[in-house]
């Protein structure tokens, strides 16, 4: 298919960041927070951008608090891009007063509303963990193509050009999650996690999910909510539950312990990465293969059939 540049710009056709800041010219010093935005700011902007992600793989964002030498980067970047929807719980504050000098732009902030889930833990916030799936991530990619624009105006047709090719890679992922994930047999697509990250998921491939803690992992999880989970394990017969990057497998190993006590096995299914990619210069350190690597860990676990190692053949972590 060929892409004119009345395609590109109804792609990005938006109201500009605001406040509008002068930034210099060359190529775009950009700090993200989470390896999600780096990997997505990266393929959309090209040569025209230098990115860092604040949090690399196996930090919790819920808990990660800025660092002086955070503040100095973010200070001097051009742009800071950021997930919102108090996924930087800890650092939302500075974030927002930062965006009185300085371009610091909620990414995830432009999903629309009723494609968001809310939580009851969480009066008047969502669920931040929309990564989960490529078709909702696309207006993530869309808005930081937007601010990519707005930027650098003079290179707004490679950003789209580069964007319309992300966006082909994300329905690939998309498609082959809904294949793959289907393969499962219905009575076992129950996803035990450490924390709740994984609702987007669940509602978009028909999986009931289970975290043994809330959206954050600053939420506790208590003996009595220990317990129960055991108790359904058992009377439910689920053998697998999955631990994350990211956070600590404490819950997970009590619960394994627990069903065992009533002669019930639970195996560990796979580490997933929930709130942080795969180690730098790994295939799982890409948005592309970070989604990968869940789905086809989660498929092989829980008895479905997905190619050993993966959408692209490329999987590495626990191959």
């Amino acid at each position: 298919m060929t892409y004119n540049r009345r395609y590109f710009l109804t792609i990005l056709a938006s109201t500009s960041v605001a406040p509008q800041f002068s930034l210099a010219s060359g190529a775009l010093d950009i700090i993200a927070t989470t390896g999600m935005i780096a990997d997505t700011a990266r393929r959309i902007g090209g040569s025209h951008v230098n990115v860092r992600a604040l949090m690399g793989s196996g930090v919790d964002p819920h808990a990660y608090r800025q660092t002086r030498t955070d503040i100095t980067s973010m200070t001097r970047a051009d742009l800071v891009l950021w997930h919102g929807l108090y996924l930087e719980a800890q650092m939302e504050e500075f974030l927002k007063k930062l965006a009185r000098r300085q371009p610091s732009i909620p990414v995830a902030d432009a999903m629309p509303r009723e494609l968001l889930i809310s939580h009851a833990d969480y009066d008047g916030r969502f669920d931040p963990h929309v990564w989960m799936v490529p078709k909702l991530w696309s207006s993530v990619a869309q808005k930081i193509a937007r601010v990519l624009s707005d930027a650098r105006p003079d290179f707004e047709y490679e950003f789209g050009a580069n964007l319309v090719e992300f966006e082909a890679e994300l329905r690939d992922l998309q498609t082959y999650a809904e294949t793959a994930l289907a393969t499962v047999p219905e009575s076992a697509r129950v996803l035990l996690t450490a924390h709740d990250a994984f609702s987007y998921f669940g509602s978009a491939f028909g999986y009931e999910v289970i975290g043994i803690q809330g959206i954050s992992t600053e939420s506790e999880a208590g003996l009595n909510r220990i317990s129960t989970l055991v108790d359904m394990l058992v009377e439910r017969k689920i053998g697998a539950a999955f631990v994350e990057s990211s956070v600590s497998d404490r819950n997970i190993r009590a619960l394994i312990e627990g069903a065992a006590a009533q002669d019930h096995i639970v195996a560990i299914g796979g580490e997933l990465f929930s709130d942080a990619m795969g180690a730098d210069g790994t295939y799982e350190a890409t948005y592309i293969g970070m989604i990968d690597h869940n789905i086809t860990t989660i498929v092989q676990a829980l008895g479905g059939t997905v190619p050993k190692r993966g959408m692209n053949g490329k999987l590495v972590a626990g191959s």
